[in-house]
């Protein structure tokens, strides 16, 4: 694969980047091209050497920090002395006085409704097309497909009639709960009508109402024989389908065929951890499909079960409002981007020196740039704000360094300053724990804060390298640190003005397929005091989101600003182990479940160009893997083989006997290459490798690097 560039001002531009971004990113919008590259070239040699200072910053920090360890090696570790040390080097920060964020223009998404946020690879037009048509579910088909419901029929492809009734059931007893009538169940009602801006609900000829009329608040069709009902509740919304003849109403006295669920309010589409784009290629399918979104006419064919289908987005919800005037609701997730962060370049444009542009700049500008199209139909955001979701960032220096490059997009754009909101990834130790400084460097664009517990660990791991072995990584969610790391975030966000304003979130549910675990599991992150989590799928969103119709987050927000802060001192403490004398099955079967998930995701990274997939376990449950995942796995293994646990060699035997285990996981794939034929001829076996065992030299445990460069070469054979 060879790329061909084209000299543009000062810089080396690939043919098919520049004509993406000449003939498309920037046809229709007010910016003459040559005034757009003069612009953006010297922009981007300014800010280029200001990139690479603040990652000799991170090299060097760690430095001071493993040779702290090393020098107090053996010795139990003085918080209040560790707390010194790390002010001393620039670490850790002086925390400045109260303030609030002053963010404006925020649409409602962000600031007024809570509910589950969806990732997607914006590299699969398809799955991103979906994502954003997300905001509508139905929760009938969801409890169906899923292991919520029950029955002897469940997977099959066959309809269960009595299945079907536990979904009617399950529904209408969360109504009950939550939308409840007055005097009657919602399991009995005959039939459902609006007269004189009321909802009235049937049964025996007797007329009943809501508890709350209030949640009543429109409807489609004749209001004596309205097509659908629409509820509110905190903010959320519920359509009732009626539909007699339905096939799905043919056991419903009501004539209910479906509930449409009001899902995934806000959309990641994510360039970063779970997408494979490693070049010009690559980036110009992200980048053409952002733009596809902002423009509203990206579209995707495909074939399903014999069929030629089309998939595109889908438009705004119509109805009448209770007071007879039209009612319009958005029909689809509020899209935000994740751009890469800080760390990696780009062969896509080559610089005046001959280096790779810094990725997290050109995705600025493009990605920016594509928004813009959005703002003549304000389709996506109404208030015409840009959402960047922004990972990775270390520190206080490192955030300011985000609002000075979304400055200079803006100037170059001719955007209003503050145009662009920046939603701060706390997945980053140097970031946790000065999280409040951080904030206040973009207290006019901060959107979003959340908590990522894959990341944040591998990087908790790899800071404190040299302090000892680290502890296993299933009792990582139990440690101290961990507790005081999730509760911070909701503390600061609190403190710093995020409530009614802006997102706090929480991260992903790893295993689709497992919905009744998650309905159990995942209330505790709303009550934890996320007003967004993330979600793997859009069923999974519309399941989610009865979460929030049974809290209300906003007053559990106010309860969690009166509840005592987490401390700093916990949140520097090294999860490590207070005992190694594990047994040699212990530490095998650990290391067996690290590797194995490890070169499950690798294997279709190198060798597909998949960056975000369904990776069964070694007890074959599908988990949604991406690079964090590689990050904390990888520095575990390498934590345990530096501080003599295990050995490279008995890591190496596992690694080919878990690469049998993978390959046989995936002989159904027709375009799968199997790792164990030949070891030393596997790319992504090889990666998998160094992934550990260069794990340590890896700046800040990332995997990016020797993921692209492996897949680079992949895509030259």
């Amino acid at each position: 694969m060879t790329t061909n560039y084209v000299t543009v001002k000062n810089l080396k531009v690939s043919k098919n980047l520049l004509s993406f971004i000449n003939d498309e990113l920037l046809k229709d919008l007010d910016i003459p091209k040559d005034k757009f590259w003069s612009q953006f070239d010297q922009i981007v040699h300014s800010l280029a050497p200001k990139n690479k200072e603040l990652l000799k910053v991170r090299d060097s920090l760690q430095k001071e920090i493993d040779d702290w360890h090393i020098k107090n090696q053996g010795n139990k570790i003085k918080i209040e002395d560790y707390k010194k040390f790390l002010k001393k080097i620039g670490y850790l920060k002086d925390e400045g006085p109260d303030f609030k964020i002053e963010t404006e223009n925020v649409d409602e998404e962000i600031s007024k409704i809570a509910g589950p946020q969806l990732v997607v690879p914006i590299m699969n037009a398809r799955y991103t097309l979906n994502a954003a048509n997300a905001r509508w579910v139905s929760l009938y088909d969801s409890l169906y497909g899923t292991n919520i419901i029950e029955s002897d029929e469940g997977g099959s492809e066959r309809y269960d009639p009595l299945r079907g009734q536990e979904v009617i059931k399950y529904v209408r007893e969360f109504f009950d709960k939550f939308i409840p009538i007055k005097g009657t169940s919602w399991k009995n009602i005959a039939s459902l009508k609006v007269v004189n801006k009321n909802l009235i609900i049937l049964k025996d000829d007797y007329e009943y109402k809501l508890i709350d009329e209030n949640k009543f608040v429109g409807h489609r069709g004749d209001s004596k024989k309205p097509s659908a009902i629409i509820i509110k509740n905190n903010n959320l919304h519920f359509e009732i389908i009626i539909n007699p003849k339905a096939f799905s109403a043919a056991h419903d006295i009501a004539g209910i065929s479906d509930v449409i669920a009001e899902s995934a309010i806000t959309t990641i589409c994510d360039n970063e951890d779970s997408v494979a784009a490693v070049d010009a290629e690559d980036k110009v399918v992200c980048y053409k499909n952002w733009l596809g979104l902002m423009k509203g006419d990206l579209k995707i064919q495909f074939e399903k079960n014999g069929k030629n289908l089309e998939r595109k987005l889908n438009p705004d919800r119509s109805y009448i409002s209770k007071d007879g005037k039209e009612l319009k609701l958005h029909g689809r997730s509020l899209l935000l981007i994740r751009n890469v962060g800080h760390l990696m370049t780009n062969p896509s444009i080559i610089l005046e020196d001959g280096g790779e542009i810094p990725e997290g700049i050109m995705d600025a500008f493009i990605t920016t740039a594509a928004a813009l199209h959005d703002f003549k139909r304000k389709k996506n955001s109404k208030n015409s704000s840009i959402y960047i979701v922004k990972p990775k960032m270390h520190g206080p220096e490192e955030t300011a360094f985000t609002d000075l490059i979304f400055s200079k997009v803006e100037e170059v754009l001719g955007l209003k300053k503050y145009t662009c909101k920046i939603g701060i990834m706390d997945e980053e130790r140097r970031t946790s724990a000065n999280l409040k400084e951080c904030i206040r460097t973009l207290k006019n664009r901060v959107f979003f804060i959340n908590t990522g517990f894959l990341d944040r660990t591998g990087d908790e791991m790899h800071t404190s390298m040299e302090a000892g072995a680290m502890i296993k990584k299933g009792d990582m969610k139990s440690s101290k640190w961990i507790q005081a790391y999730e509760n911070n975030n909701v503390d600061i966000g609190l403190k710093c003005g995020f409530f009614g304003k802006a997102q706090i979130g929480k991260g992903m549910w790893a295993m689709p397929d497992k919905m009744k675990e998650m309905m159990t599991d995942k209330i505790n992150h709303l009550k934890a005091g996320a007003n967004c989590a993330w979600v793997p799928s859009p069923t999974a969103a519309s399941l989610h989101t009865l979460h929030y119709h049974q809290i209300n987050i906003f007053d559990e927000q106010q309860k969690i600003m009166k509840r005592e802060k987490a401390k700093l001192d916990d949140l520097l403490t090294i999860p490590i182990a207070d005992r190694t004398n594990w047994s040699v099955s212990e530490i095998n079967k650990e290391i067996s479940n690290s590797a194995q998930t490890l070169l499950g995701y690798v294997v279709r990274w190198i060798d597909q160009g998949v960056g975000c997939s369904k990776v069964p376990d070694i007890n074959n449950i599908g988990l949604m893997e991406d690079r964090a995942t590689l990050r904390i796995s990888s520095q575990h293994i390498a934590n345990w083989i530096h501080h003599g646990i295990t050995t490279k060699i008995q890591v190496m035997e596992i690694m080919k006997e878990m690469a049998k285990v993978v390959d046989k996981q995936n002989k159904n794939d027709k375009s799968y290459v199997n790792m164990s034929n030949d070891f030393d001829r596997s790319a992504a076996f090889k990666t998998a490798c160094d992934l550990i065992f260069k794990g340590r030299a890896q700046p800040s445990g990332y995997t990016e690097p020797l993921l692209h460069a492996n897949r680079l070469k992949k895509k030259l054979i």
